[in-house]
């Protein structure tokens, strides 16, 4: 298939070639949908074994950023960007500044954020050269260390799904498994121990799961342990593709709830532990405090609105499981036809984000 067909098919707008020889800059950004307004996804430094391995990534990474602001309910289409290179070689400040002018020649379309293999230090190289921009230092206005508030919003949605599977949000004295437990999952855990959940955790970094011991009262397993464990919820903090054939044979869980993206290694499993009457809550809608909180930067961070936001993500996680009973299907699916629904309905009185000087219109 064309690259052509392939964006007819799933209907992206924009996908821009970037090249600097002075810097050694090779990069592509793709604009999938902007109907909800610019589109807003990081930029992402990898050393793809070539072209197509990126373009690939950067297709699959734009549309799952419109899918991820629109069931957050942000008024921000999707897009993604990534840059070939391996990021502990290939950095410099001439690359990154060179990067950040071809973004603000798409003059407002396109706003970047950090990602996989990017840093804060990175996006204040890119804002020397453009606004269109977020994730830089707070003395720049950004919101800063994004983990605290990510971790809000699974807070939120897990009790959402608490309150689906139980028929109440509490979760004092639920027993809930963390497997990982990084910057966002720790922040995670503090709510859970607040509130008094019971804590199991894991993680392949033993001062992690020392930390979680000390500080919260967890119970450590080894990393395999974690999926059989006896708990109420189970929340898959750390890599993706973890609820696979494997490991749902194992799990005692009645709740999916966790931070980590990617989470169904495919959509079969989504179909199989809906059919084991499992309540999952997608990932892309129970994680997006991250990008709510960095959208809140376009006007001017408010801490205190962007986690008003981010507590809307319980709502959001109730809305999808209404739409999965409503259509009778999985909730994988259903928030996915929750994000469509919304493009939909905005769609009729608007589309193609497209930026003016001062005027910001739609046509």
């Amino acid at each position: 298939m064309s690259i052509f067909d392939y964006m007819q098919k799933y209907d992206y707008e924009q996908l821009v070639f970037c090249q600097d020889q002075n810097s050694g800059l090779k990069a592509i950004i793709c604009i999938h949908d902007t109907t909800l307004g610019p589109a807003l996804g990081g930029t992402r430094m990898w050393p793809y074994k070539n072209e197509e391995e990126a373009i690939v990534d950067v297709l699959r990474l734009a549309r799952g950023m419109t899918y991820k602001n629109a069931a957050a309910g942000l008024n921000i289409g999707g897009g993604k960007a990534v840059i070939i290179g391996d990021p502990r070689q290939h950095k410099s400040e001439e690359l990154f500044r060179a990067f950040g002018r071809y973004i603000q020649g798409l003059n407002g379309r396109y706003i970047t954020a950090e990602d996989v293999g990017t840093s804060v230090a990175d996006m204040d190289l890119i804002h020397l050269e453009t606004d269109y921009v977020t994730g830089v230092s707070p003395a720049f206005g950004s919101s800063g260390n994004p983990s605290p508030v990510t971790a809000y919003g699974v807070y939120r949605g897990m009790k959402a799904a608490a309150k689906r599977a139980y028929g109440s949000d509490e979760l004092s004295g639920r027993v809930v498994a963390v497997q990982g437990v990084g910057n966002v999952a720790y922040n995670l855990c503090r709510h859970l121990h607040e509130e008094g959940a019971h804590l199991i955790v894991t993680d392949i970094n033993e001062e992690n799961v020392n930390r979680a011991v000390n500080d919260f009262g967890a119970k450590a397993v080894g990393v395999n342990e974690i999926f059989s464990v006896e708990c109420d919820i189970f929340s898959p903090c750390a890599l993706g593709a973890v609820i696979n054939d494997d490991t749902i044979p194992l799990l005692k869980a009645k709740v999916i709830a966790g931070a980590a993206n990617n989470q169904l290694k495919e959509e079969r499993h989504g179909d199989q532990i809906h059919e084991m009457g499992l309540i999952y809550a997608p990932d892309y809608v129970i994680n997006a405090g991250g990008v709510i909180n960095v959208a809140d930067e376009l006007q001017g961070y408010n801490r205190e609105r962007a986690l008003k936001k981010v507590e809307t993500i319980y709502d959001n996680i109730l809305r999808v499981f209404e739409i999965a009973e409503r259509d009778g299907v999985p909730s994988y699916k259903a928030a996915d036809r929750m994000a469509e629904e919304r493009i939909a309905s905005v769609a009729k009185s608007r589309n193609t984000f497209l930026q003016n000087g001062k005027t910001v219109y739609h046509r």
